[in-house]
């Protein structure tokens, strides 16, 4: 039987979680928090974008509303995506877990993508689609803050490689906001999420344009022509846009007497919507710009060197509020009371795209990156019609097959990859020198490799696994998405309690039939409702049906 939520993940009694925030999280860890206060949390979202911004430097176009949270907040120069595209990395944003771990690693699992809506090919429209399913009782850690008494909202992309349970969030829409929550002291975890800046936005230009193509630094790994330089002018063009927007919602948080009141993230789902960095392990892939604003502008102007995954994330958030974090998460807290030592490595990785199959893993230091490419065979450049939509991406397929494209290119033209590649981030930031060949460099592959090796032993990695096998292996035994059982009632002296026989699954209901849904955490009172609905759901199985039960009234 599923227990309360909040039996889970309250470990530990109020007073000693006061104690534990007043020492730890105001002292040992210097966090800007007033002890005892609880302070909101909005993260603000954007997509595939390195941190081309000026506060990292990249003056192109202007960023006034971003620089400006940086001046007021922390700069962290070294966060990282887990993958180089988004529904693996959301999946990693929402439960604190690898991809790898949970059957979440190819692009996309749970539905096609629409740019393979005309394709016929019978073997590409027999690519599986499943649910990734983490194991019972993982939980979208924005449960976790519900069942804490925050207003969570989520305007509003998902996108977690399974379908998103009701459970979630108290809203999930294009109008959530935090000031939708019932009343003004509700403290509430919020997130905005935009989508201007997507790969999609460099397909067709802006009305308005910032940005001169000419000034653009063009990266070696592309050829300087005017396509190019076109769709990156276009790139930068929506970065400005999507600053104006970052600045919108400041401007709510200052205008609701709120911005000295909640901690405010900012970063992107992962590296740049460009050729050679979307989908990519490289950091143009990968790292992402982040950038956090405490209340009162605690340690405005400072830049954070520290090694921060995507997989740190939910912890992290957890860690702040003073939760419990679960056991099963992956990651490891770089804020809060529960703050770990910083991380030495972390790991990304790159499986199939679409159509393309793929199998990438990566470790990254502060210098060095390491790349492991268990499909050698295939080149670099799988068929990805979404990604061949790019203007550049078209001519830089047909310098390819003139072979025209130069030596920095070579990971655009070569049609085998090495074995392991190996990179010196500070002397090559593009990562086009592989250095594996190199003597000198074998003490910093073998600790690398061994870096890689040590983490599959712990963690696993079901991206080694055909589709058709993972699919058993997610919904034993014979690949077939199972159901949850439907919630069970029990009334008794105007207090209602319902259970669920899946293991690890939530429950939501309401009353009435109207209203939000809110999350089952212990049994309430009926008082004046006349119906009380609920719906159980465990992640990557089918959600229950609702089921209904009639407290007062003709039966």
């Amino acid at each position: 039987m599923s227990k309360p939520i909040s039996q889970i993940i309250m470990k530990q009694k109020k007073s000693l979680h006061l104690l534990k925030l007043l020492f730890l999280g105001c002292i040992c860890f210097n966090q800007p928090m007033v002890c005892g206060q609880t302070y909101n949390i909005v993260w603000i979202t954007c997509e595939d974008m390195s941190p081309r911004l000026g506060c990292y430097g990249d003056n192109t176009v202007p960023t006034p509303n971003i620089d400006r949270l940086a001046a007021e907040g922390v700069l962290y120069s070294q966060a990282f995506a887990s993958y180089g595209v988004c529904a693996p990395s959301r999946h990693t944003l929402i439960t604190g877990m690898y991809p790898t771990s949970t059957g979440a690693m190819a692009m996309r699992t749970w539905k096609r993508t629409s740019a393979l809506d005309k394709i016929t090919d019978p073997a590409l429209l027999a690519i599986p689609t499943y649910e990734a399913t983490p194991p019972a009782g993982v939980k979208c850690f924005s449960e976790y803050f519900r069942a804490a008494g925050y207003y969570c909202t989520n305007n509003k992309k998902t996108d977690y490689q399974f379908r998103d349970p009701v459970t979630a969030w108290d809203e999930s829409s294009a109008t959530a906001h935090w000031r939708n929550r019932p009343t003004p002291e509700m403290p509430f975890f919020a997130i905005f999420n935009n989508t201007v800046t997507h790969e999609s936005g460099t397909f067709k230009p802006r009305s308005e344009s910032v940005c001169d193509p000419a000034s653009i630094h063009i990266p070696p790994y592309y050829p300087d022509i005017p396509s190019v330089r076109q769709d990156m002018a276009r790139q930068y063009d929506n970065i400005a846009a999507m600053d104006q927007w970052v600045g919108g919602i400041l401007e709510q948080l200052e205008e609701d007497g709120l911005l000295d009141k909640t901690i405010v993230i900012f970063f992107s789902d992962h590296g740049d919507g460009l050729p050679r960095a979307k989908r990519w392990v490289y950091d143009s892939g990968i790292r992402v710009p982040m950038i956090i604003r405490w209340p009162h502008k605690r340690l405005g102007g400072t830049i954070n060197n520290e090694l921060v995954s995507f997989v740190d994330f939910a912890p992290s958030m957890l860690s702040v509020a003073g939760l419990a974090i679960p056991d099963y998460m992956e990651g490891q807290a770089f804020l809060g009371a529960e703050k770990k030592e910083p991380r030495k490595y972390i790991y990304a990785f790159r499986d199939r795209m679409d159509p393309a199959p793929e199998n990438i893993r990566a470790v990254r230091d502060k210098q060095f990156k390491y790349v492991r490419n268990y499909r050698p065979e295939l080149p670099y450049l799988g068929y990805i019609p979404y990604r061949d939509q790019a203007a550049m991406m078209q001519d830089i397929l047909r310098l390819k097959e003139a072979n025209k494209l130069g030596p920095d290119q070579w990971q655009f033209w070569g049609q085998s990859k090495p074995l392991e590649e190996l990179y010196d981030l500070n002397q090559d930031p593009h990562e086009i020198n592989n250095l594996a060949s190199d003597p000198t460099y074998f003490p910093k592959l073998l600790e690398l490799r061994q870096a890689h090796e040590a983490w599959t032993a712990k963690y696993g990695d079901l991206g080694q696994m055909p589709e058709t096998a993972l699919i058993k292996k997610l919904w034993p035994p014979d690949g077939k998405q199972p159901v949850t059982a439907a919630p069970i009632f029990k009334i008794q002296n105007e207090m209602a309690a319902i259970s669920c026989a899946t293991e690890g699954s939530s429950i939501a209901y309401r009353l009435d039939g109207h209203g939000l849904w809110h999350l089952y955490t212990q049994p309430f009172e009926t008082g004046h409702a006349k119906v009380i609905e609920a719906q159980a759901i465990r992640l990557g199985w089918k959600k229950s049906g609702i089921t209904s039960y009639q407290l007062k009234g003709d039966k």
